[in-house]
């Protein structure tokens, strides 16, 4: 296996899963992004963290990006004898935007890059599938690997996504709070069953969510209705849950953005939010790009580079 001498950096976007009533289907791709730059070394592994998770992720082998970059190069045939990485993180940990996700495919896509022959060995969709694998559902890092809005479902060859773009009139805004949420504990809360007419309604609601923010953003309010999953899931994060029905009342399309406590709002027609005491209020854009990678570049510049095509459906 021939590996690059150079570096090779990546940046990641942020991202938002469910959006409401798509329950491990749906996802957005937000324009707060993660950097890693990743070089084969002589021995061991070093990983150094600036910004978001500084002082607490690790610095070494155990670290998610390492992980995931090592389960690509088992793939590949072989592990490079070292790797040194730096990351430079703006998305928050532990808050659903999808900081694991992006830390995966970060891994997945500098694993590739840093082999020769890596992009014609593996193409798109494996890198969605082992993602999709390491993460354990595919509504983060579809979105993560393709930009856009997504579409994910899990088939017997593994995760597949088609991407879609969102109006342009659409604004995200995510606030954030300041305690911190664990996916399988948001996961723990959910029942065994739901009733019928619950999951019915979720079916048309996220059907309609994809026409809405594809086609037509009057429908986002009705669209992003859901019973299966924020119901249960707001007795563990009751701010969260004021916050959104805060918004909602307001006729705001609010939603958790993914396993919380962060909140989605998905705004048209010029709403800002006013300051929330306790929440930090990040305006985004929708990422449209997805994973860009570049060889041998200056951070913040990855924007100005070729894209390493990483489409998967």
């Amino acid at each position: 296996m021939a590996l690059l001498s150079t570096p090779v950096t990546v940046r990641v976007p942020a991202t938002s899963a469910n959006l409401g009533p798509g329950f491990d289907a749906l996802g957005l791709a937000l324009s707060l992004h993660d950097e890693v730059e990743a070089r084969v070394a002589g021995d061991g592994v070093t990983v150094e963290v600036i910004g978001e998770g500084a002082g607490d992720l690790p610095g070494d082998e155990s670290h998610l990006v390492v992980r995931a970059m090592r389960r690509v190069f088992d793939e590949l045939g072989e592990r490079p004898a070292g790797l040194a990485l730096r990351c430079r993180n703006h998305i928050p940990q532990a808050r659903g935007m999808g900081s694991s996700s992006a830390a995966i495919v970060a891994g997945v896509t500098l694993a590739r890059a840093l082999v020769s022959d890596g992009a014609e060995r593996l193409g798109g969709h494996d890198l969605l599938r082992i993602a999709a694998e390491l993460e354990g559902h595919p509504d983060n890092v579809a979105p993560c690997l393709l930009g856009g809005m997504t579409i994910a479902w899990t088939e017997d060859s593994g995760a597949a996504a088609v991407r879609v773009d969102p109006a342009a009139s659409i604004r995200p805004y995510v606030f954030v709070p300041q305690e911190r949420g664990l996916t399988e504990v948001a996961r723990a809360a959910l029942p065994a069953t739901v009733p019928h007419a619950d999951a019915a309604l979720n079916a048309g609601r996220a059907a309609l969510l994809v026409h809405a923010i594809t086609v037509d953003p009057s429908h986002l309010f009705v669209a992003t209705e859901d019973r299966l999953h924020q119901g249960y899931r707001a007795p563990s994060m009751p701010g969260s849950a004021e916050l959104v029905a805060t918004l909602r009342k307001a006729g705001v399309a609010a939603v958790i953005s993914g396993a919380g406590p962060s909140v989605l709002a998905l705004a048209t027609g010029g709403w800002a939010p006013s300051p929330s005491p306790g929440w930090r209020v990040l305006p985004l854009d929708v990422d449209l790009v997805g994973a860009l990678v570049g060889v041998d570049l200056v951070w913040g510049t990855l924007e100005h580079a070729d894209r390493d095509p990483v489409a998967a459906g």
